[in-house]
């Protein structure tokens, strides 16, 4: 806490704690009670009062954001002690004045009540002057300038806790972990054992250290050069995820200890930390496998460990398992050696230095097939009937590998590579460093029946997961507030290896539309800077979002193409090479960069503009002649204006881009930064249009103003004059404008109307999707009839493509993924008899060998997994009785859904999202406030959830302005 400032009168110690703790019943004293241990004065801060024991020693210590109510009560009790004392002096005037100017003489009463006053006052200021001065500890009285209260929370066996931030203390930090583990597939549990080598930065009593569910029986620490282990006393804190190791002495600073614990766990039934996974194999039996998954914050539910990540140390694990069974790691395996009949034990070689969140195992019977490239050994497992669906894999990430390598200009730096397909796995897959885990649908490929968005999606994936070996693992985000170094890093990577190995897959069309689903949420005022500062664990898993992933990888995108291609490369280089096997933040990259500008441009300055703001913004544009006007202003949904930040507080450095009909090939593409409010762009001859955010290559949406018909006109004209890319733009862009209230839904309307020529992907896919927003928003809001005709009107610009499409599997991918979206989109909504020939098809199909696959799924009861739950129930949510099913489900099945997928994971985001995302009524608005408020404070505090409620006002909103002007439209 921060002392008062000195000019603030400090309390008396005992009207402090009279008057701010009277109803605090676990209160301990330290002028009264003995510390149990020696604290160092700047090691708490305040707790939340459902869980903590307050202790009382005035010392010294910095006031958090959450410690505001603890400083005002303090003030106010100040002030209330000034009045009080102010009071006093105005009747202490014991002398009276006579007219003629001279004293008379107090009584007796007078003088006694001056002299108890006067004893008052000075006891006040001795007590004011002495014990801000004096802290009592075990050690007695500290002559030090401390003037708050000492704050610990409570263990779980009563006694005081030296810990009270959610972060680790900085005084030990771990050099290495030597762990052992025993899981039982049997009896679904797991014993372990850890030594983690401390080295010791502050001299200290006591090792904190995260741990999580686990039965400590044992601990023991062991100076260095010491032999012998002695026993210590250890202390839990559950609240967050602590344990306290006190030594029996002091640890001094630049000595190494080893900290020895023993302990077990059952198996997570979750999707966190050691976990286990049933499957059937090719007998029909039941099988038992058991894999991990830490990141972010599981670790310490596996072994006691420094789970944070910045604290990075190497790793020497040993697995004992049953001898039919197999078991991978982070390394190669070093040896395989009996323990007991039928027990044997693997041991790995020991890591390099990485974070906890990386570690990872897996226990199970698999197969693999390999292949070596540059010194290390590719491998692909999964579980035996699936073996011959991992080719496809292997050659793909053999690929991206060597990619990256070149790229990077970092050898990839273990000698081998394991990517295991997980029968039962929440996320898409994750990036532990040597063995990256799977979804079976992210990893497996099956050249019978996986189709061409299987392939793609695959590709993805280990593209984007490869990419974290450098970016994640070799350089990692110093903490959680910087995650999007990490994934948007990696998604950004991840398109742009596919687009150089890969071209064939068209996979920047799928980023273009990501980026403009990420700043439909970007708009919201709930949205969050890209770097936004995180404590707790809901926050921290809400980083994982589309922001962090898609924003992120958008603003990279930005930087690459204003930097060029080669400057941003050899930035990347520097970054990779300055900080690796060590953390980052935010500026270490932009730091990176500079250092190639060499001061021709500010990269640091550019950035944090877009990476430190929330949102991104509006450029208007007005063309006059030669000149281009260009203001910026902020893009923001304007759903409550009292919570409203003032648009004049954003301002962002944008690298504008543009083409012009003078030239608008891609080598004549313009750029210009806009650092202000705004400017005017002079070009050199008058053009008949102009078009800003070449290729969406910016974060930032553009207005046309009076130029809007001018594009409209060149679409009807000549819309391949601009690229798919950015005819997919316009597209966005105007809707957007029209819900904002900037433009006209006609409008809107009108520039689609080119659509019956188009035939690309990107603008068809961005004009589908605008569309159905509407026609699901109408349909949910019961205006059949007007979402009928809005069907209609898609029927009219879209038929025609639709009755082309040929259902046979042939073409490049696009066309393929374009045939895909227009077909089940037909078939969806009952457009050109897509229904009948689909039935006719499936008929067929099941007449042939399909019937034998569908009875073995049907036999095996696994077809649909906990995994895909959050894809249900968006696809339930479609249609409209489904989406009140949904919402019904969501809400009768909350503390479920929570225990299995956490608090603020993307799982529970997308389901909160998916199943309320289409109410458009002031009643469902008022339901899904009052459920989540009759929830614990940290559901209904979840950034998602506040994301939701805006996104229904929106649509309120949305249809309060436009639903008469479609009626007319249309």
């Amino acid at each position: 806490m921060e002392p008062f400032p000195s000019d603030r009168i400090q309390l008396p110690r005992n009207m402090i704690e009279n008057s701010m703790f009277e109803e605090e019943p676990d209160v301990v004293d330290l002028a009264k009670e003995p510390c149990l241990h020696p604290l160092e004065p700047d090691e708490v801060e305040y707790e939340p009062r459902s869980s903590r024991l307050l202790v009382r020693g005035l010392g010294e210590h910095e006031i958090d954001d959450d410690e505001d109510d603890y400083e005002s009560s303090a003030k106010l009790l100040g002030m209330s002690f000034m009045n009080r004392s102010s009071g006093l002096r105005n009747n202490m005037s014991v002398y009276r004045q006579n007219p003629n100017g001279s004293c008379s003489v107090p009584s007796t009463r007078t003088m006694v009540v001056c002299t108890v006053v006067l004893v008052i006052a000075v006891s006040l200021i001795m007590a004011i002057y002495l014990l801000p001065k004096c802290t009592f500890s075990k050690e007695g009285c500290h002559k030090k300038n401390h003037t708050m209260e000492l704050i610990y929370p409570l263990a779980t066996n009563g006694k005081l806790f030296p810990w009270a931030k959610i972060r680790l203390p900085p005084d030990v930090v771990p050099l290495h972990y030597d762990l052992v583990l025993q899981p039982n597939l049997t009896t679904l549990k797991f014993a372990g054992s850890v030594k983690i080598v401390v080295n010791i930065i502050h001299v200290t009593w006591k090792i904190v250290l995260h741990s999580s569910g686990l039965n400590i029986t044992k601990a023991t620490i062991t100076s260095a050069g010491g032999h012998q282990a002695k026993p210590v006393e250890f202390l839990e804190y559950p609240l967050h995820d602590q344990i306290a190791v006190m030594a029996p002495e002091a640890l001094l600073v630049g000595q190494n200890y080893t900290v020895n614990i023993e302990y077990s766990s059952d198996l997570s039934d979750t999707y966190y930390g050691f976990y286990k996974i049933s499957y059937k194999d090719e007998n029909s039996k039941q099988r038992w496998f058991a894999a991990t998954q830490f990141e972010p914050l599981a670790a310490r539910s596996a072994f006691p460990c420094f789970d944070e990540p910045a604290f990075k140390a190497t790793f020497l694990i040993k697995i004992k398992r049953d001898e039919k069974l197999s078991t991978l790691s982070n390394m190669p395996k070093k040896a395989t050696t009996p323990v007991t009949n039928g027990i044997v034990q693997d041991e790995f070689f020991v890591s390099l230095k990485m974070s906890t969140y990386l570690v990872a195992f897996v226990v199970a019977d698999l197969k693999n097939i390999s292949r070596e490239t540059n010194g290390s050994l590719v491998s692909v497992h999964a579980i035996p009937q699936h073996l011959n669906q991992v080719g496809y894999a292997l050659n793909t990430a053999v690929k991206l590998l060597e990619f990256y390598q070149k790229y990077f200009f970092i050898n990839y730096p273990l000698e081998k590579l394991d990517l295991v397909a997980i029968p039962d796995f929440q996320s898409g897959a994750m990036e532990n460093w040597g063995l990256i885990t799977f979804r079976e649908t992210t990893l497996l490929f099956d050249s019978n029946t996986s189709s061409a968005r299987d392939k793609k999606l695959i590709t993805a994936v280990i593209a984007h997961e490869l990419a974290h070996q450098w970016f994640g693992n070799l350089v990692t985000m110093e903490w959680w507030n910087d995650l999007w170094l990490n994934e948007g890093f990696a998604t950004f990577m991840e398109y742009f290896a596919m687009e150089e190995i890969f071209p064939e897959l068209h996979s920047d069309e799928d980023l273009l539309n990501l980026i403009f689903k990420a700043m439909m949420k970007d708009s919201l005022n709930s949205s969050h800077p890209v770097s936004s500062a995180v404590q707790s664990s809901e926050q921290i898993e809400e980083m994982f979002d589309a922001l962090s992933y898609i924003k992120g990888a958008s603003l990279l995108l930005m930087l690459k193409h204003y930097l060029t291609k080669d400057v941003f490369q050899a930035g990347i280089e520097v970054y990779l090479h300055n900080h690796n096997y060590g953390s980052a933040q935010s500026d270490d990259l932009w730091d990176s960069m500079n250092e190639i500008t060499n001061g021709t441009l500010d990269v640091k300055k550019l950035m944090k503009t877009w990476i430190l703001h929330k949102g991104f913004p509006l450029v208007t544009v007005v063309r006059k002649g030669k000149n281009i006007s260009v203001q910026q202003e902020k893009f923001l949904y304007r759903v409550e204006p009292e919570n409203w930040t003032a648009d004049a507080s954003y301002l962002w450095h944008i690298p504008l881009t543009y083409i012009t009909s003078s030239c608008n090939f891609t080598h004549c593409t313009n750029a210009y930064l806009l650092d202000q409010k705004s400017a005017v762009i002079e070009l050199p001859e008058e053009v008949e249009w102009i078009k800003f955010n070449v290729d969406m290559n910016g974060y930032y949406i553009v207005h046309y103003a009076e130029d809007w018909k001018t594009l409209i006109d060149l679409l009807k004209k000549n819309h391949t004059a601009l690229s798919p890319k950015d005819r997919a733009n316009l597209i966005n862009n105007i809707f957007n404008l029209a819900g904002l209230g900037k433009e006209s839904l006609e409008k809107a309307f009108e520039l689609i109307d080119y659509l019956n020529k188009e035939s690309s992907t990107a603008p068809l896919t961005q004009a589908l999707f605008q569309l159905s927003l509407i026609y699901s928003l109408l349909e949910k809001k019961g205006e059949q009839q007007l979402a009928a005709r809005v069907m209609h009107r898609i029927e009219h610009l879209l038929g025609d493509k639709i009755d082309q499409q040929r259902w046979t599997d042939d073409g490049t991918l696009s066309e393929r993924e374009l045939r895909s979206t227009l077909l089940a989109f037909a078939c969806t909504h009952n457009m050109r008899n897509c229904r009948t020939t689909a039935t006719e098809m499936f008929e067929k199909w099941m007449k042939s060998n399909g019937t034998m696959r569908l009875m073995q799924n049907c036999l095996e009861g696994e077809v649909i997994r906990a995994q895909e739950l959050s894809h249900i129930i968006a696809t339930v949510s479609q249609s409209l009785p489904g989406y009140l099913l949904a919402w019904d489900f969501v809400k009768e099945n909350w503390e479920k859904l929570t225990r299995k997928f956490h608090l603020g994971s993307y799982t529970i985001q997308n389901i909160i999202s998916s199943s309320t995302s289409q109410f458009a009524t002031k009643a469902h608005l008022l339901e899904v406030k009052a459920f989540f408020e009759s929830k614990s404070e940290e559901s209904s505090q979840l950034r998602c959830v506040k994301e939701a409620i805006d996104t229904i006002q929106l649509n309120i909103q949305w249809m309060e302005r436009n639903l008469a002007k479609l009626q007319e439209l249309l």
